[in-house]
């Protein structure tokens, strides 16, 4: 695929919509030129979640051993294994994601991955820059998460790389469900030339 048609999938979370950021948040993305060419207001179901996170028995372990050394840590009792405490991170995740509307978008243009997730903001809301999404609007974070034992309310999933965005997008739309059109912008932004702007 052509580097000006890289493609990437944003998820706008149940906070997102919740809040009335659903505006906001499109026009950031749209004003960088990136083209959105799928969008839907769904509830998202278990299995796709899931499917989405794509965690594997390896992940659920390692992630584990961090939680049970933060519990020991903070002198909390140790009440299941590393690896069931791994798989809590996904089931909090899932639940998160299906606790109301979420809206899925794909999003199109030269280096749409890196674009989006400089637009998003680092996972951990505390440590994004302001300017960013998650730096800008909301005050959640991976300590007052992990008390609640919740997931982190960081209002956007954006894919972080280009196999990653592939197999998301495919997940959430069919190739039927994504818009292949041209916008007036993307001559200025790609047209080598510029042939055509002056009358």
């Amino acid at each position: 695929m052509h580097l000006k048609r890289e493609r990437t999938l944003v998820i706008l979370k149940p906070d997102s919509v919740q809040r009335g950021l659903i505006g906001e948040i499109i026009k950031k993305i749209e004003s960088t030129g990136l083209k959105l060419v799928a969008l839907k207001m769904i509830m998202a179901e278990e299995a796709a979640c899931w499917t989405h996170y794509n965690k594997d028995e390896a992940w659920f372990l390692s992630k584990g051993k961090r939680v049970v050394e933060n519990r020991k840590a903070a002198g909390l009792k140790i009440e299941k294994e590393a690896i069931e405490y791994g798989r809590d991170i996904i089931e909090a995740l899932v639940k998160f994601m299906t606790c109301g509307p979420i809206v899925a978008m794909v999003w199109e243009g030269n280096q749409a991955i890196g674009i989006v997730k400089k637009l998003v903001g680092s996972t951990e809301p505390l440590a994004s820059d302001g300017g960013t999404i998650r730096g800008d609007y909301t005050i959640d974070s991976y300590e007052l998460s992990n008390f609640d034992g919740r997931a982190v309310r960081n209002l956007v999933h954006c894919s972080d790389e280009k196999t990653e965005a592939e197999r998301e997008i495919s997940i959430w739309f069919t190739e039927e469900e994504i818009l292949k059109y041209r916008l007036v912008t993307e001559q200025i932004l790609y047209d080598v030339n510029l042939d055509g702007i002056k009358e």
